[in-house]
């Protein structure tokens, strides 16, 4: 027996007119609706912040707020569709309607079969819409699995796990937030910025897994792991990777226009790599490497605070400080955090020209 209990869909019926709302509240729930009715605006609104509804049907003629100013808010606010209806037609309340965004619009007098119809085809229309967005989110998920686990390819070179590149994505959208940038280039950031080393597939493994100080000729190839990256990131439509090809190629760009490849200077760093570049070498700092130990988080804070302006834009350097202690809650709950004895603790070979400059 299937426990499942199908919910009924929920239609709010807004009307100053008691007969007309009457009437239509009670056919809605002879058609086997979830109906509720209320005779203004701002009841109407008072009654949505408590529940949910999938469609609103409104008269646009009432006292106080308008059905055109109460669809607006919905519109604005909720999820639901709405349908809406009046007994004085003016051609400017179709125009307006159709810009809000309303999914229909009756002329009274119709019949309660009528109005049965148009809410069965909204109803339907959502329910394709729903379903056609689940897939589109399934769709989604899959190609960025599909892009990790490439990912992944190169980082078991470099990393003991697949945590670094989580927690990549997961430091960068926290600090794009803090920017205030928007929704969108928040979302390409946190699934771009896990891609931003893809390019070491293509360093020879005796480099990648040295244990102690690269020569100069093996840091120029390493370096060659961000120009790689961008090829590989390249042609693509996908606005994800076409800000991972920009990530990939710029997050070792420094902020003083000593970084690699392109000694870009100051905002000339797009800002997915000024973030990148913050994010990735406080993960590298504070986990295990072949060629080092974890450093503690408060030695990590210290060679990242003493880079600001140098290697790091000064304003992202500032947030990353301010709120330290939640991009530290993201490297403790994203995989193994190793305790350092500091009293054995030694600086790489590789770090100590840098720290020490």
């Amino acid at each position: 027996m299937n426990d499942l209990v199908l919910k009924k869909p929920g239609i709010l019926i807004v009307d100053d007119e008691p007969a007309i709302r009457h009437l239509f509240e009670k056919a809605m729930k002879r058609a086997g609706y979830d109906c509720q009715a209320t005779e203004n605006g701002e009841q109407a609104l008072a009654i949505m912040s408590q529940r949910n509804f999938d469609v609103v049907i409104s008269d646009i003629d009432m006292p106080g707020m308008t059905g055109i100013e109460l669809s607006q808010k919905i519109l604005e606010t909720y999820s639901s569709d709405v349908i809406v209806m009046t007994g004085k037609v003016k051609s400017y309340h179709y125009d307006e309607m159709i810009n809000l965004g309303a999914s229909d619009f009756v002329e009274k007098p119709f019949s309660v079969q009528e109005l049965i119809l148009r809410v069965n085809r909204v109803l339907r229309e959502r329910h394709l819409k729903k379903e056609a967005k689940k897939s589109h989110e399934d769709l989604k998920q899959a190609y960025i699995d599909s892009i990790h686990r490439l990912v992944m390819a190169s980082e078991f070179k470099d990393e003991d796990t697949g945590d670094h590149i989580v927690r990549i994505g997961e430091y960068s959208r926290l600090m794009a937030q803090k920017l205030g940038l928007s929704t969108k280039e928040i979302e390409l950031i946190y699934y771009a910025a896990p891609m931003h080393d893809v390019g070491k597939i293509g360093i020879p493994d005796k480099i990648m897994l040295k244990p102690g100080k690269l020569t100069e000729e093996e840091f120029e190839t390493m370096k060659t792991h961000t120009i790689i990256g961008a090829k590989l990131l390249s042609r693509s439509k996908s606005g994800i990777l076409k800000m991972a090809k920009e990530i990939a190629l710029c997050h070792h760009e420094k902020y003083n226009g000593q970084g690699y490849p392109n000694q870009l200077l100051g905002e000339e760093i797009p800002v997915s790599g000024r973030i990148v570049a913050i994010a990735d070498t406080f993960d590298a700092l504070t986990s295990k490497r072949p060629y080092k130990d974890p450093y503690p988080p408060e030695m990590a804070l210290d060679i990242i605070r003493n880079e600001r302006g140098k290697h790091f834009d000064p304003l992202i350097t500032d947030i990353f400080m301010k709120y330290f202690s939640e991009f530290l809650q993201i490297r403790e709950t994203i995989g193994a955090f190793e305790e350092v004895n500091l009293e054995n603790f030694m600086l790489s070979e590789r770090d100590k020209e840098s720290i020490q400059t």
